[in-house]
């Protein structure tokens, strides 16, 4: 039976649907990142564990981030040990600042080589740099009637860096369990490449907190921490400022974004690093140059929630798998300038 009255909720006008919000600038060293999950501890365990089997280390760094991926808890633990450089994934890092990197560790005497672990490219170079590093030591064996010797060799490096790839490449088959995310290879794994040289595959090891927030944006756009550690649409920003700055005309080219307007907005005319690590400052660009870079990039790409409002989620996975991908070009986020030491955080 009818009774007249009606469901007033049924004709309330529902609020618009409100766009994520814009994230806040950062001011300097506000709010570290930390974080240590339990397989970071047992990887710091392993490798600590392990030195003192292995003759020489290989340490496989990022080439899109070679200084935000050098971790400064293996150089405490690795202390005078013999070690060679990688920086990996040099296929997807812009070739002159990669040159510049190998220049810059070279003048500090160490050995930085340039690889792409999916073609193989560089890695012969890295096998030949291990004898190289070794023959001192073989000689003094050789000179001691003791011919045969394999060199025991670890491979480090952060998560994500591409490891066992690099592993299975080195070998020459798909010896070491690879994958696309963090936190893949969580035990020892010892291969050998041939009679002279065998390869520990150890879990990525990360240090417990970034003190610069910068490593810790850079370490998240290149996957090697995971996405919810930080705020997603922060790492989306950065990243879209960075270009701004530092690769004029991608953003215009690859998704029509106006860079002009977007880089005038604060009265910057870019070319300033993206954020500035200088006295362990994050400058506020990051909300007012690269969230706005985000929305038009919502916008432009049809990244669109109920009433053509810019879905910002949408748009940070577009803008995030095709920087992973290599759909923005070849990009380093880290430049050689100043100390090696200073990207890297602290305990």
């Amino acid at each position: 039976m009818k009774t007249g009255r009606t469901n007033r909720n049924k004709f309330k006008k529902k609020p618009a649907e409100r766009p994520a919000e814009r994230p806040e600038p950062e001011t300097g060293y506000v709010n570290p990142i930390q974080w240590f999950p339990g397989h970071m501890a047992k990887a710091r365990r392993l490798l600590a564990e392990n030195l003192s089997k292995v003759d020489l280390v290989v340490e496989l760094l990022d080439a899109r981030a070679v200084l935000s991926s050098r971790n400064p808890e293996i150089d405490r633990l690795l202390g005078s040990k013999p070690r060679l450089a990688v920086a990996n994934k040099a296929d997807l890092a812009d070739p002159a600042v990669t040159a510049s990197f190998v220049k810059d560790f070279s003048a500090r005497g160490i050995t930085l080589l340039p690889a792409d672990s999916r073609d193989g490219s560089g890695v012969k170079a890295v096998r030949a740099a291990i004898m190289e590093l070794m023959s001192e030591k073989l000689s003094r064996r050789l000179e001691r009637g003791m011919q045969s010797y394999t060199v025991k060799t670890m491979v480090v490096g952060i998560p994500n860096v591409g490891k066992s790839t690099f592993i299975n490449r080195m070998c020459g088959r798909g010896a070491a369990v690879t994958g696309d995310r963090p936190g893949v290879t969580r035990g020892e794994q010892w291969l050998r490449v041939d009679d002279s040289i065998a390869l520990l595959d150890t879990p990525g090891l990360l240090w417990p907190k970034f003190d610069e927030r910068r490593v810790g944006l850079c370490l998240a756009a290149t996957g090697a921490i995971k996405d919810d550690i930080l705020d997603r649409a922060e790492i989306a920003s950065f990243l879209l400022l960075y270009l701004l700055d530092n690769y004029p005309g991608t953003l215009r080219d690859k998704y029509g974004l106006d860079e002009e307007a977007l880089l005038n907005a604060d009265g910057s005319s870019g070319g300033t690093d993206g954020i500035s690590t200088e006295g362990g400052a994050v400058l506020s660009r990051i909300g007012t140059v690269g969230y706005p870079a985000l929305e038009q990039t919502a916008l432009k790409r049809g990244c669109l929630r109920k009433g053509g409002v810019a879905d910002i989620e949408r748009a940070c996975v577009l803008v995030l798998d095709d920087f992973r991908g290599g759909r923005l070009g070849r990009v380093s986020l880290d430049r050689p300038e100043g100390s090696l030491g200073t990207a890297a955080g602290g305990d």
